[in-house]
């Protein structure tokens, strides 16, 4: 179990006795030996919105299916880059104020990612670019900027300052959009749809720390989907599931230590423009859709644990995994029944029911 310190009042981490490297990375399990599929088997690997994807499908012509659903996903990589100039975000970003014209499907994702936005209370915000720049969190210079400069920074922020008319979008002049926390889930529906559209009903996105399914596996059984542990190297445990989006968001995915030993990660507090600090390490959302699960994973974290159990309990369309800095799993109650925690593990269980919690105690569930 990892021995992790809390944040000091301005934001920044002590030093961890062990630093979580590539943790909670999604791996598909074929429990041992792999079963023989009947029907054709096609996968593609390709590299996009910066982490290697492999997409794996079943069915007659799969190999055409996984090239359209590849195509979806770069179209999206090329539309809400922030920065390649050509790209729609980045041309929104650079207008100097002046409202451009997005394509329907930028205009569907940024009006879900505003929803959630607001939805969340600002938890997750799409404006936060020009502070994530400031921590070198988007470049390989990473720094710790001053509070001054965060604060002049956030006075360039806020969601509520977007406007959406139809497929017109308005970025103030200052502002800068960033869909980081939603473009890949919103890309892996795109490619699912893709995919359903070409007949294709069994099927696993790995895109990144986001793991989309298409039906089951062709035998019928569910995908095992195994979750690494953010204490050590190993798996935490398997998670079973079909025809939904699995995603998770953690400190471990992009961060960086200062000379002191101050650890510093990527997914911020919209509000103070420091690293979020709420006593989770990572966040796994299942649920129907890619983008959901994106968003909410994000979101959840901010808010940490406590608000996130109020939100789900509020909200009624996805189920969570929460592993806290102190090696604790809070599994909501049908996650839990498609979770299994490897054997051996030692960290404490409870799991959220729609009425009181209760604990399932260490190594077990």
């Amino acid at each position: 179990m990892a021995d992790v310190q809390k944040e000091n009042k301005k934001g920044r981490f002590r030093s961890l006795r062990r630093l979580p490297w590539g943790l909670l990375i999604f791996c598909l399990t074929l429990s041992g030996c792999r079963l023989p599929f009947p029907s054709e088997e096609a996968e593609r690997s390709f590299f996009s919105m910066n982490t290697l994807m492999t997409f794996t499908a079943y069915g007659e012509n799969a190999q055409e299916a996984l090239d359209e659903a590849a195509a979806q996903v770069a179209w999206a990589d090329g539309s809400w880059s922030v920065t390649d100039e050509s790209s729609e975000i980045w041309q929104a970003n650079h207008s100097g104020g002046k409202a451009v014209t997005v394509s329907g499907k930028t205009a569907r994702m940024i009006a879900f990612c505003l929803k959630m936005a607001e939805e969340t209370d600002g938890a997750l915000d799409p404006t936060l670019y020009p502070v994530l720049k400031a921590w070198g969190f988007t470049t390989d210079t990473k720094r710790v900027p001053s509070p001054e400069e965060i604060g002049g920074l956030l006075e360039r922020t806020g969601y509520e300052k977007i406007r959406l008319e139809g497929e017109l979008l308005t970025v103030p002049e200052g502002m800068e959009l960033d869909f980081g926390a939603v473009g890949k889930g919103f890309a892996g529906d795109l490619a699912a749809q893709a995919l359903r559209e070409k007949g294709i009903e069994s099927a696993v996105l790995s895109l990144g720390g986001n793991i989309q399914t298409v039906g089951s596996r062709p035998d019928g059984t569910d995908w095992r989907i195994g979750l690494r542990s953010p204490w050590e190297d190993g798996r935490l445990g398997v998670l079973r599931v079909s025809d939904c989006a699995v995603v998770t968001s953690g400190g471990y995915e992009n961060y960086f230590e200062d000379e002191a030993g101050n650890v510093y990660w990527h997914i911020l507090d919209p509000k103070t423009g420091y690293p979020a600090d709420t006593g989770l390490a990572s966040v796994t959302v299942i649920c129907p859709e890619g983008r959901l699960g994106d968003a909410l994973s994000t979101a959840l974290f901010v808010m940490g644990p406590q608000k996130a159990e109020e939100y789900w309990r509020a909200a009624g369309n996805f189920e969570m995994i929460l592993v806290t800095q102190d090696g604790r799993i809070l599994i909501t109650e049908k996650a839990a029944e498609r979770f299994v925690l490897d054997a051996g593990r030692e960290e404490q269980i409870t799991v959220l029911y729609e009425g009181p919690e209760r604990s399932a105690g260490k190594g077990r569930i």
